[in-house]
């Protein structure tokens, strides 16, 4: 109850080696069905690996056994707690 009133983090505000928890992705069908094919579904721990100089973008992301480079503004669709 203590998320009440709160906007949900997301994937793209984790610092590199900081884990979180999948809540939801919102994103059109075709990117949510991607990121749900490599792992991206509610419930699945996540972790940043790294994010790539200059702009953090794209962000490597651990998920499960592998490890993922994601756009910035498609990790920004995965919401976490």
């Amino acid at each position: 109850m203590g998320d009440v009133g709160q906007t949900p983090r997301t994937l793209s505000g984790l610092k590199a080696g900081e884990s979180a928890v999948v809540e939801r992705v919102d994103a059109d069908d075709l990117l949510a069905r991607r990121l749900l094919e490599i792992g991206f579904y509610p419930g699945a721990k996540v972790e940043l690996v790294a994010s790539m100089w200059p702009a953090d973008d794209p962000v490597a992301i651990r998920v499960g056994g592998a490890t993922f480079a994601l756009r910035r503004q498609e990790a920004e669709r995965v919401k976490i707690r």
